[in-house]
């Protein structure tokens, strides 16, 4: 598989980093389908700190925009937000260095906007020679079209599309494991 460039690596529970981007409260009322954005997301967050998975939380200029949202909140003791300014989680040193920190090529993206921070991350991020996926039932925009613009962007560019569920049953990559069995009530929720 490795000399075909087209298709990427199989995702891996070693290889993987979760990343969480900007969902933050003054978003709440603003992004479309932001009760679906926060579900998804925290079936990742769940799914990834009982497989020991590392997570990267970003906030967007959080002294405007607020802090991460309240349930995604309750998921870490304490939250340790990467604060940015750029639109590219990528282009923030700070989240660079978090990275690194992480030894992880693969990177997991959900949150907001899609055509907006995810996208910019996604394409900051393959530049880099990462490989990216991100659960597009756990990202959004503002409207849904903007939302679509942002998808369509990203599966251009080679960023793997994949929804919350089967981005686990990828990293699980079969039934029967001690891993799957930790996390099989999660696999079961919609």
């Amino acid at each position: 598989m490795k000399d075909n460039k087209n298709i990427p690596d199989r995702l891996t529970l070693d290889r993987s980093v979760l990343v969480v981007v900007d969902i933050q409260e003054r978003f709440r009322d603003l992004i479309h389908g932001m009760d679906q954005v926060i579900n998804g997301s925290s079936r990742l967050i769940k799914f990834c700190q009982q497989l020991d998975v590392p997570i990267l939380v970003t906030e967007h200029y959080s002294r405007a925009l607020g802090v991460t949202v309240t349930e995604l909140r309750n998921h870490f003791k304490p939250l340790k937000p990467i604060e940015k300014i750029h639109f590219s989680c990528a282009a923030d040193s700070g989240f660079q260095e978090a990275l690194a920190k992480t030894g992880r090529d693969q990177i997991i993206l959900c949150g907001i906007e899609a055509h907006v921070c995810i996208y910019q991350t996604a394409a900051d991020l393959l530049r880099d020679g990462k490989q990216v996926a991100v659960a597009m039932d756990a990202i959004s925009s503002c409207t849904a079209a903007n939302r679509q613009i942002g998808m369509t962007r990203m599966s251009e560019l080679g960023v793997q599309s994949m929804g919350v569920q089967m981005l686990m049953f990828e990293l699980l990559h079969k039934a029967g494991t001690n891993d799957f069995k930790t996390v099989s009530n999660l696999l079961k929720e919609s």
